[in-house]
């Protein structure tokens, strides 16, 4: 039985791995670890646990907070994982690390995401940054499969856009130049922390978009889909926020490359992702939304390619609490510790 330690665990991270947890058949939870709330059970922070996990969440510094584990989700701020990783590899655990502090395998990549943040752009474990692996299952499951001590969970646009283009830029679909991502994310993806412009009154019946100078995330994206395409590429990308509790949609666009078709492009979707547990690829008479991923680890596409126009368009449905955090996550402990990708996500989700 693998013992696992939850880092943050009384944030919508935190809890979204243990809720999965609990339903995973060869894992049992060692620790909950937290600065907020400690000494009380998990439960008292979110009733819906009460009877499931009741387990009291302890301070950075207690003993037992300190005991080793087989794994150790990070579901922590930018730059605290890379300050208490090293401590746990020693310890004989891996760590999964939901921030962008091991989502970059050098300094320099590192850098530059942090400086879109406005955060410290010297990494403060660097000698760790070749030692991690991007947790993106569908690219890189077999580095994850080799991975012996960091995962750098990937960020939550970056899942959604990178899943949504990849088949187009490796098989050449699209021109690499003039990739638009359009993506509405709902309002849990900002965290649980309190701010003024994620009140109700401030949210209700608005949408707004954000950080237009640069989203941390396309840094990740715009690396993905070049190794694809082996030639570096930029993307127009536009994050807004809407009135939801939980989702993300992004519209993909490019240009059609040429002779190519909605038949064709769709054929080519779905065999890149024929073998893929969590990812379903529709055409363009689907009627979906982010309401059938919702509380699933998977991503929809649809395939809607307008011919007329010449233009290539997808559009790639996740729950980003699930598919763009703790989903995720899970798929990749299971890909590291050798079960079933399927093992505690194997779930339906809710509806309506």
């Amino acid at each position: 039985m693998i013992r696992a330690k939850v880092i943050g665990a009384t944030g919508y991270g935190g809890v979204g791995i243990c809720e999965l947890l609990l339903q995973h058949p060869e894992v049992t939870i060692g620790a909950l670890v937290a600065i907020e709330n400690v000494g009380k059970p998990l439960s008292d922070s979110y009733p819906h646990l009460a009877g499931h996990l009741d387990t009291i969440v302890q301070s950075p510094n207690a003993t037992d907070a300190q005991s080793p584990h087989d794994v150790v989700f990070m579901s922590t701020p930018d730059r605290v994982g890379m300050k208490l990783a090293q401590a746990e590899l020693e310890k004989g655990a891996k760590v999964i690390d939901y921030s962008g502090d091991f989502r970059f395998n050098d300094a320099d990549g590192y850098a530059d995401y942090a400086a879109r943040l406005g955060l410290e752009t010297q990494h403060a474990a660097p000698d760790l940054l070749p030692q991690s692996v991007y947790g993106l299952p569908e690219l890189h499951r077999q580095d994850i499969r080799k991975a012996t001590r960091i995962i750098g969970n990937p960020g939550c646009f970056a899942v959604s856009c990178t899943l949504g283009l990849a088949p187009a830029v490796q098989a050449k679909l699209i021109e690499t130049q003039g990739i638009i991502c359009d993506c509405k994310t709902a309002i849990s993806g900002a965290g649980k922390k309190l701010q003024a412009a994620f009140h109700y009154p401030a949210r209700y019946e608005n949408m707004n978009a954000y950080r237009l100078s640069g989203h941390q995330h396309v840094c990740e994206i715009e690396r993905e889909l070049g190794r694809l395409a082996g030639t570096a590429l930029k993307i127009t990308f536009t994050a807004q926020a809407v009135p939801m509790c939980r989702g993300i949609m992004s519209t993909l666009y490019g240009t059609l490359a040429a002779g190519q078709t909605q038949a064709s492009v769709l054929a080519a979707y779905r065999e890149f992702y024929h073998d893929e547990p969590f990812v379903r690829v529709y055409d363009h008479s689907a009627a979906l939304g982010t309401i059938h991923v919702r509380g699933t680890n998977r991503c929809n596409l649809v395939v809607g390619v307008d011919e007329r126009a010449g233009r290539f368009r997808v559009v790639s449905y996740i729950d980003n609490l699930m598919k763009g955090q703790a989903g995720s996550a899970l798929q990749n402990m299971n890909i590291l510790f050798g079960f079933p990708e399927t093992t505690g996500l194997d779930r339906a989700g809710t509806y309506p």
